[in-house]
This record gives structure tokens, C-alpha cells and sequence, in this order.
């Protein structure tokens, strides 16, 4: 067997070849990150096996986000068995071959050939992948980023808000509802609005609210205005406009990812759907994530993978009982459990019974909700191993 460590870098990438009883064929093939580079790798590799008599090959890199995915998707297409490494993992492994502070591309290719053939080897990708998963796992990240800057922007409005009306907070449930938000961008200052004819600014409560905002509100919110200690400053004015548009903007485009999300899950029949709680964008996250579920022997490995599992600190007669979770693993997938956990306990009396159990026991809220979020692992490893669906218990 023939055993190929690639260090994965932006513009190249370094291979390191050997083959299973330690005879170096490359050990320091530089390859460019584009079509002729993979190919020399592929020829080379196909070479070296036709004129040794070497029949499999097996290839590992490090997952190191977007640089990885062009050369592992171009070698799956070429048949080759391909492993992924947790960057952890590499770097702990060549740590501890020397005492040395040395880190090289050819030293971490070597060592991920090392890895590939000794009992070391803990790989997390799995050899083959539908290309269903894959686009899920693009759409979930992607709107996972667009979140992300939504909520930012919405920090951003809290912030201009106080600046300009920093009163309207006591008259408001929330300064994101819709209601308030097309207030503000028609009247963005106290001063627009304390100025605004009342049979306005009340039709644009009533309008926006659906009816909740009457013509009350629109007094008390005008009055309000007439008194307030914000700045008429057209330059933040401005800020706010443009801020709750690109909010609205953002918020039209996670409803468009989420019925992209949509049609792909429902191409997939999981059986994560029948779960209690668990709706698309979150069964999409979790699968994305887990990807193969064949290639977790366990449900161990599954917890692990997402780092739900608690850290051990043992030594001599010293055992720690209180150690805090690893986080290590896809914080993806850890965030949409831990997610998916709060609702399915809403709606499963099992769930919600374990919760109040480890509640009771006098666990803080976070740590009862990641003992459940462990058992909702293994529920969902054993939905995803035998393809069948959620049965609730009575």
C-alpha cells in the first residue's frame, strides 16, 4: 500500500510518499493548487504504484477549510481513497516526535504519511459523500455567516438608537420588529417624528403592527419624541436607514437559503425531520455536519466529533469529577444540538423529563441542556444508522 501526506497550503501543496514498509518515493513533491498540479500528483502517485506493484493508495491532509476542498474533491473524482485529520491532531502528533520547535510543510506532510498507516490514524471524513450533504453543508455555513451579520447590524441599530432615541426602548417590546423598523426608516430621528402629523405616524403603526399599535401608541411615541435627549444628526440618521435596509436585505436572503435548505433536506428523507423540534434548517446543520453517519462507529465517536463529550484531568490518586466540555469537533454541530435540544425537550416529554431530572440534581441550565444534548445524539445516531423514524416514548 501507498501512503500520501499532503500539506495543504493557499497556492501549493507539498506531498510526502511512502509505502508500507517505510521506502520514500517523494519526500518533498511540491504540487500547485490548480488543474496541472493535481494532475502531476495523480500521475505521479499512478506511476509510482505500476512500477512497484503497489495496488491501494490512500491519501491524507489536513481539513483546513476552502484550501482542502478543490484537491480532495478533484482525487475522490479520480477513485482515491482520501482522509481528512482534525489540524489538532497533526499538530499534537508532530509535537510529539521531536523536542524540537520545528514546524516545516514537508515536516507536516511527513507526518500525516506517518499517521496514514499506524494506529494513530484518526480520521473524521468519511471516503465517499452524497453531493446532497455537500451542497448542505455550503448553504448551512453560508447562513450561519448571513446570521451572523444580521446580528451585528441589529447591535448596530441598538447602538443608533440610543444615540437619536434613546427613549423609544421604554415604549417598545423590541426595537426589530417590523412596525418599528419602518418607523425609523421613514422618521429616523425624535426629531422627524415629534415634527410628523399624529394621523401619519398613526397609520404607519397600524400598518406595520397588523393593527397591535393604535392610535395611543402613536401619542405616547410623538410625546415621547417631543422630550427626548437624542441628537439630530443626519450623518447617524443616515447610518440607521441604511442599516435596518440591509437587515431587511439580509432577512430576505435567509429565507431564500432556508428554501434552498428545504428542497435539498426534503431530496434526502431524513429521518431527523420526525423528530419533535427538530425543523429543517437544524436537521440541515446536523446533517451537513455528521455527513456519512457510517463513519462514526458509535455514538461515542458522534459526541465527540461534536465536542459535547467532558474533558478527563486524572493524575496519580487525583481524578477530577467537575471538568469542563472539550469543544473541540464542529462547533456547527454543537450549536445546532444544543439548539435542537431546547425545543424537542418542548415538545417530547422524555426530553423534558431528563432536562427537569438534571435540573433537579442541581446542574446549572447550560450543563443539564448538554446531558440532554448527549442523548439526542444518540438518538439521532441511531435514527441515522438504521434510516427509521422517531418513535416517542410513552
Amino acid at each position: 500500500m501507498l501512503f500520501v501526506g499532503i500539506d495543504v497550503s493557499k497556492s501549493k501543496h507539498n506531498c510526502y510518499i511512502v509505502d508500507f514498509e517505510g521506502t520514500i518515493y517523494e519526500d518533498n513533491l511540491q504540487i500547485k493548487n490548480n488543474i496541472q498540479g493535481f494532475k502531476t500528483l495523480s500521475q505521479t502517485i499512478t506511476s509510482i504504484c505500476k512500477n512497484n506493484n503497489l495496488i491501494k493508495v490512500k491519501i491524507g491532509l489536513e481539513s483546513t477549510g476552502h484550501y482542502s476542498t478543490n484537491i480532495t474533491n478533484y482525487l475522490y473524482d479520480e477513485g482515491f481513497e482520501v482522509t481528512n485529520f482534525n489540524p489538532i491532531i497533526t499538530n499534537n502528533k508532530r509535537k510529539g516526535n521531536t523536542l524540537r520547535k520545528n514546524k516545516t510543510d514537508i515536516t507536516d506532510a511527513k507526518v500525516i504519511a506517518t499517521m496514514l498507516f499506524t494506529d494513530n490514524s484518526k480520521s473524521y471524513s468519511p471516503i465517499t459523500i452524497s453531493y446532497q450533504i455537500i451542497e448542505l453543508k455550503s448553504l448551512t455555513r453560508y447562513r450561519f455567516r448571513v446570521v451572523r451579520q444580521r446580528s451585528k447590524a441589529k447591535q448596530s441599530i441598538v447602538r443608533l438608537v440610543t444615540i437619536i432615541f434613546p427613549e423609544l426602548t421604554s415604549l417598545v417590546w423590541s426595537l426589530h420588529q417590523k412596525s418599528i423598523q419602518a418607523l425609523l426608516l421613514e422618521l429616523p430621528t425624535a426629531k422627524d417624528i415629534a415634527n410628523c402629523h399624529l394621523t401619519k405616524l398613526t397609520n404607519l403603526l397600524k400598518k406595520y403592527s397588523k393593527g397591535k399599535y393604535s392610535k395611543d401608541k402613536a401619542i405616547k411615541i410623538k410625546k415621547l419624541a417631543a422630550e427626548s435627549i437624542g441628537s439630530f444628526n443626519r450623518a447617524i440618521a443616515f447610518e440607521l436607514q441604511q442599516t435596518i435596509k440591509l437587515i431587511q436585505y439580509l432577512d430576505t436572503e435567509i429565507k431564500t437559503i432556508d428554501q434552498k435548505i428545504k428542497e435539498i433536506v426534503d431530496e434526502i428523507d431524513t429521518p431527523l425531520i420526525t423528530i419533535p423540534g427538530i425543523g429543517y434548517t437544524l436537521a440541515a446543520i446536523i446533517i451537513a455536519e455528521i455527513g456519512n453517519i457510517h463513519r462514526f462507529v458509535n455514538p461515542a465517536k458522534l459526541l465527540a466529533y461534536s465536542g459535547l463529550d467532558p474533558s478527563v484531568y486524572q493524575s496519580g490518586q487525583y481524578n477530577a469529577s467537575h471538568t469542563r466540555m472539550v469543544k473541540r469537533g464542529s462547533k456547527y454541530l454543537r450549536w445546532a444540538i444544543l439548539q435542537a435540544v431546547k425545543t424537542v425537550a418542548m415538545r417530547d416529554r422524555t426530553f423534558k423529563d431528563y432536562l427537569n431530572k438534571k435540573l433537579a440534581e442541581g446542574k446549572h441550565y447550560f450543563v443539564a441542556l448538554s446531558h440532554a444534548g448527549k442523548k439526542l445524539i444518540r438518538v439521532i445516531f441511531y435514527l441515522l444508522k438504521n434510516n427509521t423514524t422517531f418513535v416517542a416514548q410513552s
